[in-house]
């Protein structure tokens, strides 16, 4: 992921923080917040994954006029494929071995991250490691580091994803 401008605005907040069911007015009032010790409108934790979206090729982003699989068992446009065989006879996985689990997200914040701010922000691959798996067989983990920068180049937020894939698919019974 590599965003060129993430805008930390007011009304972004207020809706991530309703999104979260957090009724803290220090994230819709300024007048609340301009008393607080930040001064100003804070964002919520973990907010910085709403960066996402100003990713364009964030490959969950809807895009116009292409196909995407949505957020439904039916999606608009690309249609999933049952487990089983392909044409060729290679086996084609189903359900979370498919496309791997996300598995942990962890927030380091080097400085408050309030209403105002500007972002930008470079993913870098992280560690990997495997484990072995009761019923997937063997398990492989791999992290991704995000870290956020303000216009002044300074870092805000290092954002560490962990992702995990399994060896074999996982049949449901």
């Amino acid at each position: 992921m590599a965003i060129k401008k993430f805008p930390v605005e007011a009304s972004h907040i207020l809706m991530f923080a309703r999104a979260i069911n957090d009724p803290n007015p220090i994230y819709s009032d300024e007048e609340v917040a301009k008393k607080s010790e930040l001064g100003a409108i804070p964002a919520p934790p973990t907010f910085t994954q709403a960066s996402a979206q100003f990713d364009p090729d964030y490959f969950l982003r809807p895009k116009i006029g292409q196909p995407w699989f949505g957020s439904a068992k039916e999606p608009s446009g690309i249609r999933r494929e049952p487990a089983g065989a392909d044409a060729s006879g290679a086996s084609r996985p189903s359900g979370a071995a498919a496309g791997g689990l996300h598995a942990e997200q962890h927030f380091e914040y080097h400085r408050p991250l309030v209403a105002g701010m500007v972002l930008t922000a470079k993913t870098k691959p992280g560690k990997t490691w495997e484990k072995e798996g009761k019923r997937g067989g063997k398990l492989h983990f791999s992290e991704s580091i995000t870290e956020y920068y303000d216009a002044s180049g300074e870092l805000v937020v290092t954002a560490r994803g962990v992702g995990v894939r399994t060896e074999r698919v996982i049949e449901q019974k």
